[in-house]
Formats: C-alpha cells, sequence, structure tokens
C-alpha cells in the first residue's frame, strides 16, 4: 500500500472519529410554554392544534393552538376541563372522518 493511501486512510478514520460525538439536532433545554391560558377555544376558530409531550427537558404536556383569524399562538392547559373537552371533540371529529 502506497504512502499517499495509508495518508487518506487515516485522514478519513479521523474525521469519522471526530464526527461521532456531534449530535445531530439541537435539543431544546426549557419549555416552549410561558403562559399558559384557561380560556375555551373555539374549535372553528383553531388553524392548528400541536400536543407536545412532557421530554427530560420540559416536564409538562404542552398544547398550542395556533389561531386562523390572525394567527395568534396560545399555550393552552392540558389540565382545564374546556381544554379536555376541546381535545375529545376533535378526536371525535377525526374518528367521524376516519373510515
Amino acid at each position: 500500500m502506497n504512502q499517499s493511501a495509508v495518508f487518506i486512510f487515516c485522514l478519513i478514520f479521523l474525521t469519522l472519529s471526530g464526527i461521532q460525538g456531534i449530535p445531530l439536532m439541537r435539543t431544546t433545554t426549557r419549555c416552549t410554554c410561558i403562559k399558559i391560558s384557561n380560556q375555551p377555544v373555539n374549535p372553528k376558530s383553531l388553524e392548528k392544534l400541536e400536543l407536545i409531550p412532557a421530554t427530560e427537558f420540559c416536564p409538562h404536556v404542552e398544547i398550542i393552538a395556533t389561531m386562523k383569524k390572525n394567527g395568534e399562538k396560545r399555550c393552552l392547559n392540558p389540565e382545564s376541563k374546556a381544554i379536555k373537552n376541546l381535545l375529545k371533540a376533535i378526536r371525535r371529529e377525526r374518528s367521524k372522518r376516519s373510515p
């Protein structure tokens, strides 16, 4: 084996071993929601509803509602009775749509 092949092999090996410890995705170290709303939300005014499960970085389940009218994002309280009813209504609506 010639010297240039050995050099290239060593260079590739060192590059790959250096990449091993670099995380592919940067994780957030805090919760997205700072202020949580307990107010009921009309399902017809929702553009999008995101349910973010608890993680090691944020121990709370987060529900983020994006409104159709102005694109405003609201963090909803997952323990609120009104929000639980909203989630049930959305699940019922989805189950009606799927055959």
